[in-house]
């Protein structure tokens, strides 16, 4: 392909083409657990050397989180949480849902999946969100039960 071969050449790769290669490392795995996550938290640093951004924070997040596991994620997801350009977008909370959800902390979750679903215009992506927090307020009674 063209971004294998720019990126023999071993020239600098822009942020174009730092993202087409984040997309490729997605295309390329059948399964997110097959995803080369390391490849894409090393694509995120490059990318935010070159274009810094809170949501390129967030998405490098999300990959170490599944490269390095929740804890890490997190660690990076909270250092955001204040991050004013980030103050109503949807997926700071959805994320941290997501990363609290997989560590156990299910009322956590629930309540950033609430938020997460307060701060989105897209109907689909409300119900999801809607979901994934009853699902997390059932996990953590299920927890309870078994005690």
């Amino acid at each position: 392909t063209a971004l294998e071969r720019a990126e023999r050449l071993g020239g600098a790769l822009g942020p174009y083409a730092l993202q087409a290669a984040i997309a490729a490392c997605h295309a390329r795995a059948a399964t997110a657990a097959e995803t080369d996550w390391p490849r894409i938290v090393a694509l995120y640093d490059a990318v935010a050397q070159l274009e810094p951004s809170p949501v390129v924070e967030l998405n490098r997040a999300v990959a170490v989180g599944m490269a390095f596991g929740p804890a890490a994620g997190l660690d990076l997801v909270d250092a955001l949480v204040n991050e004013p350009a980030l103050s109503s977008y949807h997926l700071l909370p959805a994320v941290r849902g997501d990363l609290l959800r997989k560590l156990g902390r299910y009322e956590e979750a629930r309540a950033e999946f609430e938020r997460a679903a307060s701060l989105t215009a897209n109907v689909r992506e409300r119900e999801l969100l809607q979901r994934r927090a009853a699902e997390s307020a059932a996990e953590r009674m299920a927890g309870y039960s078994k005690l």
